[in-house]
């Protein structure tokens, strides 16, 4: 299945803050520029589940649940210590 095709098939999604709008906010060249992305996903209803799903397929690009790739690293890291 493509990155695509499993995209299209989360039920979460069809509720994402996101839903719409440019993808390309959601890829910015540093950290720095996130600030416009993380906004929109701090009013998201969905924003665990997307952080989750990130996590969980190791995203190695953009905003994903309010966090940065250079985030979700440290997540995995605080996760892997805890367990």
């Amino acid at each position: 299945m493509s990155d695509t095709a499993t995209l299209i098939n989360l039920p979460w999604r069809s509720n994402a803050a996101c839903r719409g709008l440019d993808p390309s906010i959601f890829y910015p060249v540093t950290d720095e520029e996130a600030a416009t992305a993380k906004s929109v996903c701090d009013l998201c209803p969905v924003q665990s589940l997307c952080l989750e799903h990130a996590l969980g397929i190791r995203e190695k690009e953009g905003v994903w649940g309010g966090c940065t790739e250079r985030e979700r690293r440290r997540i995995i890291r605080q996760r892997r210590r805890s367990a």
